[in-house]
């Protein structure tokens, strides 16, 4: 089995969603020995934000792009590479100003093109990116999964349509909330990390990858 981490906090070893995250995998690779392992850190190594150039080359015939449209192609078909080899996605939510990282957003828009992830048809678009399982990790410093704050998150129904958008409609949610919430703090991470049952799996793959 082959398992896609993608982080996207900028807090490094600190981050939470990179801890639920890691929690989630660990819990992945225990069940499927030989599993794959492949980290892309967005974070560290952004995709750019969507210029003209970009659009230009995504429907530009592959055989007539220019250099300079084939540079600004690589991106894209580097992240569309990465999902389409993964059997799991396990993508770490960090919670900024009640949404995602916006590099966490480049990354979906590169990975989100017409006839390559997704197409139109007469009944509808349909999505491409089919056969995966996704685990969101997201974390939080309040509570936004129940309460008042409930209709303040924007990150997880965005994540859902967009990920379904693409065929990947299998997705599971875990959240460690409240860690800026002195009563919830101590217990969020493990909460997050009890919330994910993961069933074994006999596909067996290959050594571990870090840092692609």
């Amino acid at each position: 089995m082959q398992i896609l981490q993608i982080i996207s906090s900028a807090r490094g070893a600190e981050s939470y969603s990179t801890r639920l995250s890691q929690g989630i995998i660990d819990k992945l690779t225990a069940a499927n020995p030989g599993s794959t392992v492949v980290v892309h850190n967005v974070a560290t190594q952004p995709f750019p934000h969507l210029e003209e150039a970009h659009l230009q080359a995504y429907f530009a015939p592959a055989a007539s792009r220019s250099p300079e449209q084939q540079q600004a192609v690589r991106h894209s078909d580097e992240a569309i590479a990465q999902v389409m080899a993964a059997d799991v996605l396990v993508i770490g939510v960090p919670f900024y100003n009640f949404t995602i990282a916006s590099s966490l957003k480049s990354w979906l828009d590169h990975l989100t093109r017409a006839n390559s992830t997704f197409r139109y048809t007469p009944t509808g678009p349909e999505g491409l990116i089919t056969g995966k399982k996704v685990y969101l990790a997201l974390a939080s410093g309040g509570i936004y999964s129940e309460g008042p704050m409930q209709p303040y998150d924007f990150a997880i129904p965005y994540l859902r349509w967009m990920l379904g958008f693409l065929g990947m409609t299998d997705v599971t949610v875990a959240r460690t909330e409240g860690v800026k919430l002195p009563e919830y703090e101590p217990t969020a991470l493990q909460k997050g990390l009890d919330s994910v049952i993961v069933p074994a799996n006999t596909q067996q793959a290959s050594a571990m990858v870090q840092g692609a």
